[in-house]
């Protein structure tokens, strides 16, 4: 009786800890929500303003809402080349994201599910690129691509995009995990080849993964800006972040600032609608792996 008279005393003390833990990381959480989403309601707020009122009134509420203007003017700015840019990014996006996923599925269940000399080796060696600096790659990658004379080209950003080392390490590790060698055993016994194997049963079972790889691969491809920097030179092969960039850099030369900045807004708009869609399919993938 006397333990337990003894333990009554520090429940309320628990329970105390427990809220004040609680109170310090949500508000740990509200401060990281706080430095993501001021900059982006500032980059809306700013492209609703009429020109001529940007660095006026508040910065972060409305004032001479002129939103409609603002994204004609972008569309209509020097020929309407932001169209371009926009069809360039979603182009470059779409296709490497796609073959990259594509190709990380495949690499991962090799990887995961078949034993041949050296496979720990290679993934060693592609789980060391997942450590190194995208922008390390840069150089090296605009060597080769001179070498190949692909530069100032499609291919010069699309061949680079479809690779995602971070992709096949995740696709690797969720196949050992959601595709039981007994369904490919079993497959196999009812005379599936090594190819239907993958697409009809593997595939699906991967499919969370798959749309994380694809999200982060579009992501990364969209946010890109040192690699087609570096790889394109005609302003209608360039996506989105390049033409921005110029764009702001050219402020003294007549580019009013309302442009870049609601070229910019304009621009989040694809990464907002794949997140938003693909929702659905990321939920549901999550108990496409059980087996029954």
């Amino acid at each position: 009786m006397s333990v337990i008279g003894a333990d009554r005393p520090t429940r309320p003390a628990r329970r105390g800890a427990d809220v004040a833990s609680k109170a310090v990381v949500n508000g740990v959480l509200g401060l990281m929500a706080l430095y993501t989403l001021i900059p982006l309601w500032w980059l809306f707020v700013s492209s609703t303003k009429a020109s001529g009122y940007l660095y006026t009134g508040t910065p972060l509420w409305f004032s001479h809402f002129d939103l409609v203007t603002n994204i004609k003017n972008v569309f209509s700015f020097e020929d309407g080349i932001f169209s371009t840019w926009l069809a360039n990014s979603a182009l470059y996006s779409l296709v490497g994201a796609t073959v990259g996923t594509l190709l990380s599925a495949m690499a991962g269940y090799a990887l995961s599910k078949f034993t041949f000399r050296g496979r720990e080796s290679v993934f060693n060696v592609i789980l060391a690129s997942v450590l190194i600096p995208a922008p390390m790659f840069a150089l090296p990658l605009f060597l080769l691509m001179a070498k190949l004379d692909i530069t100032d080209s499609y291919w010069s950003v699309l061949l680079p995009s479809c690779v995602s080392p971070f992709g096949v390490y995740l696709c690797r590790i969720f196949a050992a995990s959601s595709v039981p060698d007994e369904l490919l055993e079993a497959a196999r016994i009812d005379g599936a080849g090594e190819q239907r194997t993958f697409f009809r049963i593997a595939l699906p079972l991967m499919s969370p993964a798959l749309v994380t790889v694809f999200l982060f691969q579009f992501v990364a491809i969209w946010n890109n800006y040192l690699l087609p920097s570096l790889m394109l030179n005609t302003p209608s092969l360039q996506p989105v972040t390049v033409g921005l960039v110029q764009w702001r850099a050219e402020f003294a030369n007549g580019v009013p600032p309302l442009v870049p900045i609601t070229g910019a807004f304009l621009s989040l708009i694809p990464l907002l609608v794949a997140f938003v869609s693909l929702q659905r399919f990321w939920r549901r993938g999550l108990t496409a792996g059980a087996v029954k």
